[in-house]
């Protein structure tokens, strides 16, 4: 963070009224890597409104003569020019009336943010005057933006990074990882502490929703009976089902309660992990020398093995280590799942595709987010044998009825 100070002084033999201005230029369009999970552009906080606008739509939505894409006016705030991991910004004084701008410079190529003071300061003949404003430059590391913010009075200088609109949940979990990565000293430790803080804190969420597994199990026998009983009768045998599992207490929404709470943890850590830059080339045992990028390995060349690059022929040819123990381990939970409940044979038959689906699909994803699902994967299969065992050995116990 600089702090910029200007001064003039009038020697003009005449009183002079001068708008102070502050730019930031961009003279070439960029790749931008983020997609859809990250802001990379104009950006601009005024009267603590966020504002992200593209450059296509700064390029074409510019009006003459200044060719402005879009301007708004207020007190002091912050605009600039973010990439994925890296910001250029202005920061005006804070009590200043201002007008922030995005525009487009179409004869030098430039891009263009900035702020025009909307009151002059006037210089009188021989007189001096001066203006000051702040200007960032630099990576975007979140708790150095929040110590700018609190210093400099800075309203949201946080939100320069992407937490996206879940920032109230995907914020907090990179202060945990954060904070577990400076006392185990590895991003890698702080991920797999942090599955099992997740497991524990949901676990009575899941000693209900596998209760309800059980239970569901248990009722497959007498809802293949009202089936077979009313083939022809849709109506009734749904209305049979519903009066049994309502009599034997059994919600069907329960069982998928806890994959609806535990979704928005998994989507905060691939934020984080994605645009936090604290994670960028953050190393873990191994291979893995960053847990923000896909797992470097490949089965396609034998792991390195064979001197050629696969994804050079297709770009999908490849599958890295850490996602096929991904596979592996969601296999196993199948398996677990299998024998605890009653599943019919031609869905476990389409069932086992699913973890050769999600292989290759995770092989693209952020190895720090595969190695989490895989740990996750491990702790709930440990947990599924020990619930399921004690809901069996539970139901072996023979049931003493009181009679008058």
């Amino acid at each position: 963070m600089f702090t910029v100070t200007q001064r003039v002084h009038n020697a003009t033999g005449q009183s002079v009224a001068l708008y102070p201005y502050y730019r930031v230029n961009r003279g070439y369009t960029p790749e931008e890597t983020g997609g859809m999970l990250v802001h990379e552009g104009p950006i601009a906080v005024i009267d603590d409104r966020l504002n992200e606008g593209s450059y296509k739509s700064v390029r074409n939505d510019g009006v003459p003569p200044e060719n402005v894409a879009w301007s708004h006016q207020g007190t002091g705030g912050w605009a600039g020019i973010t990439d994925k991991y890296w910001l250029m910004a202005i920061v005006p004084d804070q009590t200043a009336s201002v007008v922030g701008t995005y525009a487009w410079q179409a004869a030098q190529g430039q891009y263009q943010v900035g702020f025009t003071a909307t009151a002059p300061v006037q210089v009188g003949v021989g007189q001096s005057a001066s203006t000051q404003a702040h200007v960032f430059a630099g990576a975007k590391e979140v708790r150095l933006l929040e110590q700018y913010e609190h210093d400099l009075h800075i309203p949201m200088f946080w939100k320069a990074v992407d937490f996206g609109w879940l920032s109230f949940l995907t914020r907090p979990v990179f202060f945990v990882l954060d904070w577990l990565n400076s006392h185990l000293g590895s991003f890698g430790m702080a991920l797999l502490t942090f599955t099992v803080i997740v497991k524990v804190a949901f676990l009575p969420l899941t000693i209900k929703q596998m209760r309800m597994t059980w239970k569901t199990s248990r009722l497959k026998p007498q809802v293949d009976l009202i089936r077979a009983r009313h083939k022809d009768d849709p109506v009734a045998m749904q209305q049979q089902i519903m009066m049994l599992y309502r009599k034997e207490k059994v919600s069907l929404f329960g069982g998928f309660l806890p994959l609806f709470i535990q979704a928005p943890v998994f989507w905060c850590l691939y934020k984080d992990l994605y645009v936090t830059i604290e994670m960028r080339h953050a190393p873990f045992v191994g291979w893995v020398k960053d847990l923000s990028a896909q797992d470097p390995t490949n089965i396609f060349n034998l792991f390195g093995l064979i001197p050629f690059e696969p994804t050079h022929i297709l770009p999908v040819l490849t599958l890295g280590a850490w996602p096929i123990l991904y596979g592996a381990s969601m296999f196993i939970m199948q398996k677990i799942s299998a024998s605890s409940t009653s599943i019919d044979p031609a869905q476990q038959k389409v069932m086992m595709f699913i973890p050769l689906l999600f292989t290759f699909f995770m092989a693209h994803q952020p190895v720090g987010l595969v190695i989490y699902y895989c740990w996750s994967n491990v702790l709930t299969a440990i947990q599924q044998i020990i619930i399921m065992g004690r809901l069996k050995a539970a139901d072996a116990k023979p049931q003493l009825v009181a009679k008058k």
